[in-house]
Order: structure tokens, then sequence, then C-alpha cells
């Protein structure tokens, strides 16, 4: 006799999803370790900080997935609007002129919010918070959002804000991938093509004229463009990252035994996080980083296929591609697929801020799951998931 599954119980997607999620992250603070050397040498930290450092954010996390797992993913939805006007709050002191004491510029950038011994990251917050104002919205507009006026301007005027925001900070990757997931979750909820069209022409101008007012974004695509172009300068970092990959062979050449975080890839520890993996653990290493983010992306979108109603659905996909998405861009600026960016390893990745908004993410995906099967509102009108 088959065994009647109800509403909150744990199925084996989101069993499976939570071991995965885990794993990642026990993955992500070992080779945290492994490539954290180049700090240690500079004299900044002690051959653990970062280690324990990261492992402070993964309990942290931690705790943070297992509540949201629990908690019904519906609440969300209510707290939509208000999570999107604290999130510009917390963004607004980072372009103001008069708040450099509370938002501090690191290497020509203000992207971090110091408050006493807390530091955030607000555009990862960002990150998180525009994918579930999309999915609210997109689930109240319902079949409006085949339309242009009506469906898909409010979300380009306030997503637009949020960009602009990022942007000015500056970082135009984190503000890409921002317009990028609420993009995602507007074609997950049926809007045209036609308008995506669009508005990529409209970002492409945008990004063009944003790459070419910063020297060093335009240094960056002219090397990408050209493999063999200032091996010193702006391709020294995407060129020691190959050289890594060399080195690791198909093994890799041991934990903490790698070269190129001895002053030869700057970041290794965050931004070429892969690239270090690779080097220590070798090509097998990569291939398992790479089967663990496809198995992630996997079931979170069979999760959002089976999602009692639209706004989980929309959310469920959202959330999803917030991790995949950002894993294969990283990999891909590691491997020289893409130009340099500043995106790092969700899961993985040096940086609290990172890992404990990937991991909230991960719990509010795993309740959408448990909570299959739960009776929803039906929303009139509303889109295709």
């Amino acid at each position: 006799m088959r065994r009647v599954r109800h509403p909150g119980e744990m199925r084996w997607e989101t069993r499976l999803l939570a071991v995965v999620a885990v794993t990642l992250v026990m993955f992500g603070i070992v080779a945290v370790y492994g490539a954290s050397s180049l700090e240690v040498t500079r004299g900044r930290y002690r051959g653990t900080d970062l280690m324990v450092i990261q492992a402070s954010g993964a309990l942290i996390g931690g705790v943070l997935m297992l509540i949201a797992s629990r908690v019904d993913y519906y609440r969300w939805r209510q707290f939509a609007w208000p999570l999107l006007l604290l999130t510009v709050v917390i963004l607004l002191p980072l372009v103001l002129p008069f708040s450099s004491s509370i938002a501090p510029s690191k290497n020509g950038a203000r992207r971090w919010l110091q408050l006493g011994p807390i530091g955030i990251q607000p555009s990862e917050v960002a990150r998180l918070v525009v994918v579930i104002w999309c999915a609210m919205l997109a689930t109240k507009k319902g079949a409006q959002i085949r339309e242009f006026k009506k469906g898909v301007m409010p979300f380009v005027v306030i997503l637009g804000l949020v960009f602009v925001l990022v942007l000015l900070q500056p970082n135009l990757s984190m503000a890409t991938l921002i317009a990028m997931l609420g993009g995602i979750v507007l074609f997950s909820a049926g809007a045209k093509i036609g308008h995506f069209l669009l508005l990529l022409v409209g970002g492409a101008i945008l990004a063009f004229d944003r790459i070419q007012a910063a020297q060093y974004r335009l240094a960056r695509a002219t090397t990408f463009l050209n493999g063999g172009a200032d091996l010193e300068g702006a391709g020294y970092q995407i060129n020691q990252s190959l050289i890594g990959f060399g080195s690791g062979g198909l093994v890799g050449v041991g934990l903490g035994e790698g070269q190129q975080k001895l002053g030869y890839l700057p970041y290794g520890y965050s931004d070429f996080l892969f690239s270090s993996i690779g080097e220590e653990w070798g090509f097998i290493g990569a291939c398992v980083v790479i089967a663990l983010y496809t198995t992630f992306c996997w079931l979170g979108f069979r999760i959002a296929r089976t999602a009692s109603d639209p706004f989980g659905q929309f959310l469920a996909i959202g959330l999803t591609a917030t991790v995949g998405v950002t894993a294969f861009m990283h990999m891909a600026v590691n491997l020289k697929m893409m130009p340099t960016t500043g995106l790092t390893l969700p899961l993985m990745s040096y940086g609290r801020s990172s890992l404990v908004i990937s991991m909230l993410g991960t719990g509010i995906l795993i309740n959408i799951g448990r909570m299959r099967g739960r009776a929803r509102p039906v929303e009139k009108g509303s889109g295709r998931a």
C-alpha cells in the first residue's frame, strides 16, 4: 500500500538538496583553507583564520537554513515589499558621499556596510530579495505579465532602482546578475520574449557604456577578446587562473600545496576559488564541484515544477537560478569563458554575507519542496509556471 505524504514532510528531493548544499559548504570551508595562504604570508591572518571565519558563517547560515526550511515560504510573499524597502535603505549608504564612516571604500568600491564588528554586503541581500519580490509581483500580475505597460514596466522601474544602486558602488557584475535573476523569474511567469529582446538591447547599450567608462572594465573586455594581450596587466589574473588549472592535472597537487596562491593568483579563496580547487584537487575535484551544482539545479527545478502554487514555482526557479547562474558564471570566468567579474562561488567561496544568504535561500527552497500538496489561494489569471 502506497504511503500518503503530508504537507511539511521531507521528500527525497528536499533531503538530497540539503545534503548537496551542506556538502558544498563543507567542501568550501576546506577549499578556502587550502587557498588562503596568500593572506597568511601577507601577515593579515593566521593560517586558519579565514577558515574559522567561513565556518562561523556556515554556522549562522545553517541555523537560518534550518529555520527557513520549517517556516511556510508563503510568509515571504507577505513581506516582499518591506524586504525590498529595507534592501534599498541598506544600499543607499553605499552611494551617499557622507556615509563613508559606515560604508568605507575598499579597492576603489564601496560594497560593504561596517556596523561595528559586523560587515554586511547589501548586494548579496538584494540578490535574494529581488527574487522574492519578483515572484510575488509576477504571481499578483498573473496574465498581465504578458503586457509591457502593466506587466513588465513595473518590474523594470523597481528593479532599475536596485540595479542603479548596485551599479553605483560600483559593482557591474552583481548589478547584471540581479537583472538576470529578475528576468528569469519574469520569463518563468510568462513574459513575452519580444519584451526581453527589447530590454536586452537597452541593457547591452548600458553595459557597453559602463565598460567604456571604467578603464579596468575596458581592459578586462579587451583582454578577454584578445587572449594573449597584457599578460602582466589586465590579463594577469585570468592567465594565472589557467596556470592553476593546468598545474592541477588529473588529481591535483594536494590540499594546501598549490603554488598560485603564494602571490601569483589574487583572491584565490573567493573570486578564483574554482581555479584553486582545480589546482589542489585536480580535474576530478573540479568535476565533483560541477556535478554538485548541476545536482542542486536539477533538484531545485524539480521542486519548482511540483510546487503547490505559482508563487512557489516562481520563487523556486529564482532561488535555484541564484545559486546555479552565479556558480556557472564564476566557473566560466575562472576558465576564461567570459570576462573577469567579481562573482564568488555560492556556498563555497570565502565571504560570510554570500554564504549566509545562499544558505537562507536554500532553506526557503527546501520548504517549497516540503509544502507540496498544501492548498493555496488561486490567483486570478495567473501566468504559466
